[in-house]
């Protein structure tokens, strides 16, 4: 298909792939100032690892609603699920969002989206039955 059939925007490459093909390609300018907004590998690194380190949590958080639920484990799940939703939508807003102005418009809408999540599973820990007795009814219908 020739280039001139696709539009621009479906030629693009996505964020997360672009600083990754810039990480691997040579240098062409060593002496020139830093390239601007692609972050640090250490940050990336870290982020990395904390995604990893919340889904090795779930994995543990599931089993644990299961034998002993509890506040502890309803809050845990509460805030973990909060998070990994979070950063899952945020790589979904990485990877199809384009343009400065849609770019902030969707973290806002994720931020608070994420807040109203995270304040409604506390809600509903406090003023219901949690999160682990839920699923224990669903299961047992």
């Amino acid at each position: 298909v020739p280039a001139a059939l696709l539009g621009s925007a479906l030629l693009r490459r996505p964020a997360a792939l672009g600083a990754a093909a810039a990480r691997c390609a040579p240098a062409r300018d060593s002496h020139g100032p830093p390239r601007q907004g692609h972050g640090s590998s250490k940050a990336a690194s870290l982020h990395w690892t904390g995604e990893r380190a919340v889904s090795v949590l779930l994995l543990g958080l599931l089993p644990a609603a299961y034998l002993c639920p509890g506040p502890a484990v309803d809050y845990s799940l509460a805030a973990a699920l909060t998070l990994h939703g979070h950063w899952g939508l945020g790589q979904v807003i990485t990877d199809y969002v384009h343009g400065d102005v849609p770019i902030k418009v969707a973290n806002a809408g994720l931020y608070i989206l994420s807040a109203l999540t995270f304040a409604g599973l506390c809600h509903f820990n406090y003023q219901d039955v949690g999160i682990c007795k839920a699923v224990a009814m669903l299961w047992s219908l």
